[in-house]
């Protein structure tokens, strides 16, 4: 044997990867698929004022048990990880991701598919409590009243200082966002916050050369 053999196999001893048993295996993929039950229900609740991609929630199960095996199969060899983190490395994701919160609960299963996969269950546990905790509390903070939006249509071309005066009754910091102007009708989009948006509609209404007035809501971004 030579030189060059011994060295070969000291180095291929050195980084020979650990017996993994079938409990282990077993174990590891089993707290995985409660986990990711649990991610899947969490983010099936948290999404129910906004949009829900029940592809996009079966995908964040599977991700987490996909994540947990990959993590399984280096542990076993390490020269086989590092011809897995290659081929991985390949792979090109191209679906935009439409929500910030989306993001979070990706990172969210793949974090706790390595853990799981490393063997270290507990840690997944506490982070998806301190997770689901976290999101529960921060939502239910009071934020800033999202604004909304007057759209008014006016016979006249000089009813904007009338109107804006009625809206200044109701929000002092009210803004102007456009004003279409035709030879005989005005068109004013204002954004304003206020509590009596019944009574705002009314008063405007009330004004002569009004013709339509309308108050638009939404659930988006906040500006503050």
């Amino acid at each position: 044997m030579t030189f060059k053999d011994i060295f070969k196999k000291s180095f291929l001893e050195g980084y020979a990867g650990s017996e993994i048993t079938l409990k282990t295996i077993v174990v590891a993929i089993a707290i995985a698929c409660a986990l990711a039950l649990y991610i899947f229900f969490v983010y099936r609740v948290v999404t129910r004022k906004t949009f829900y991609s029940k592809s996009f929630n079966i995908s964040l199960a599977g991700v987490t048990v996909i994540t947990t095996a990959l993590i399984l199969t280096m542990q076993s060899s390490v020269v086989l990880s590092l011809g897995m983190v290659g081929a991985l490395s390949i792979v090109r994701f191209r679906t935009a991701i439409k929500d910030p919160m989306d993001l979070m609960f990706l990172f969210w299963s793949i974090a706790v598919g390595i853990i799981c996969g490393a063997g270290l269950a507990q840690i997944a546990v506490v982070l998806s409590v301190v997770v689901t905790l976290g999101i529960l509390i921060l939502d239910q903070m009071p934020v800033a009243r999202a604004p909304m939006i007057l759209v008014i249509n006016a016979c006249a071309l000089d009813d904007e200082a009338v109107v804006t005066d009625v809206v200044a009754e109701y929000d002092k910091n009210y803004r102007v966002k456009s004003r279409n102007l035709t030879s005989d009708s005005m068109d004013m989009v204002v954004e304003l916050r206020t509590t009596q948006g019944s009574a705002l509609v009314k008063a405007i209404m009330q004004l002569d050369g009004v013709m339509s007035a309308s108050l638009l809501s939404h659930d988006g971004e906040v500006t503050f």
